[in-house]
């Protein structure tokens, strides 16, 4: 017998049952800067997480797209890592691929993506996924900003502990 998944909030809008692409660079999956815990965290909450960089191939295991094009009708949700400058694509790959949801992270975040998005009909959410994590008892989440800032956000339990 089938176990039925349960499906937990991020936001209004934002659920586990969503797909997400993290966009990021070789930089930031390799030395498990932002894009790598972004997608860690997602897999760990059950999500179906694709990590994207154009200069990575494969990281722990996982294949890595090279764009958001390759993801086309199998994502959701656009969780960018990359500075706005660096990602001046974003919303033209983002309609290709069918997506009308982007997560923003700290830091992503432009007037001319919001301008953008109202024009596209992107819906834009803007956060931190590291807020949304449930850390282990006695673990050292109170050095993490991202457990501060979201200490009253809904909490998705990790399938690790």
């Amino acid at each position: 017998m089938a176990r039925e998944k349960t499906i937990f909030s991020f936001l209004e809008g934002l659920t586990t049952e969503d797909t997400f692409a993290v966009l990021g660079n070789a930089q930031k999956f390799k030395t498990h800067k932002h894009a790598w815990k972004a997608w860690r965290a997602l897999k760990e909450f059950g999500c179906s997480a694709y990590p994207v960089a154009e200069d990575l191939q494969r990281i722990d295991g996982s294949k890595v797209y090279s764009s958001v094009q390759e993801l086309k009708d199998k994502i959701t949700v656009i969780v960018p890592c990359l500075l706005p400058e660096e990602m001046p694509s974003l919303l033209t790959e983002a309609s290709f691929a069918g997506v009308k949801k982007i997560w923003f992270q700290e830091q992503t975040w432009s007037q001319g993506f919001k301008e953008g998005c109202e024009k596209m009909g992107i819906q834009v959410f803007r956060g931190c996924v590291l807020r949304h994590k449930k850390y282990p008892a006695l673990s050292l989440c109170y050095l993490n900003p991202c457990y501060w800032h979201g200490l009253k956000d809904s909490k998705v339990p990790s399938k690790r502990y």
